[in-house]
């Protein structure tokens, strides 16, 4: 076996995950839940930051911990680096030129993607934890300022916004945080009926993708579909297969 130089604590994680600090519940699709994407995550938590922090009071003050928190990422060898709140979106010009391995801090990198992937004719549909919160600087962080979205937020549900939007609490009904995700998709199609691809801005939103395509019939881009794209890029593997005799 080759030499290395060693000087990490864990190895042979590929993606990198700035961790904001919550503990309700998160079910398999959500990128702090391990179980949801096939190759090793490593986690960074950002102790004392909440979501209720991000969306509302996003100070330059509260980056800081964030760049240090994706240095530290770097040092332990991942490959690219993410975080658990596609608000961050806000800081991605910033932790990207902290570190030099890729940085995709937010879902929303996809919007341009999503839009020249289905025509460049029909805005796209974002649904967001709180459309209030989600502003022009957002998409301009990731590159998809100019692009035309159709915002559809969480922030007057009743599951939802108690338990991830308030932090009022850690149990939650996931049957209850579907029903009211798909309503608010339901909402979004009647209101915008041209759009022809989805993003989910917000991270506890891609357990209930399949859900939404299966009601929408429509591309669904969110961070998991990211991640496994940012692994496949910055990991390649040779590929196997047969070709005919020589």
């Amino acid at each position: 076996m080759p030499i290395y130089n060693g000087g990490q604590n864990i190895c042979g994680a590929s993606i990198g995950v700035l961790c904001l600090e919550s503990y309700f519940p998160k079910p398999p699709g959500h990128i702090k839940n391990p179980s949801s994407l096939p190759f090793p995550i490593l986690y960074e938590m950002i102790d004392g930051v909440t979501v209720p922090d991000l969306l509302n009071n996003p100070t330059r003050e509260l980056l800081k911990p964030f760049l240090k928190g994706a240095q530290r990422l770097e040092a332990e060898g991942v490959r690219a680096i993410t975080g658990s709140c596609g608000f961050l979106a806000l800081f991605q010009k910033e932790l990207a030129a902290s570190v030099s391995v890729p940085v995709f801090a937010s879902s929303l990198i996809q919007v341009p993607l999503a839009y020249q992937m289905t025509g460049a004719t029909a805005p796209v549909g974002v649904i967001t934890a709180d459309a209030s919160a989600l502003t022009t600087n957002h998409f301009e962080g990731v590159g998809a300022n100019g692009i035309p979205v159709a915002v559809k937020g969480l922030e007057n549900t009743s599951e939802f916004a108690e338990v991830i939007l308030r932090n009022s609490r850690t149990k939650m009904d996931t049957n209850l945080i579907e029903a009211e995700v798909l309503q608010a998709v339901r909402e979004l199609k009647l209101e915008t009926p041209e759009i022809r691809s989805i993003v989910l801005e917000c991270t506890d939103l891609p357990p209930y993708a399949a859900k939404i395509q299966q009601e929408l019939r429509l591309p669904v881009f969110d961070l998991t579909t990211l991640a496994q794209m940012a692994h496949s890029v910055s990991a390649r593997t040779p590929y196997n297969g047969l070709m005919p005799w020589a």
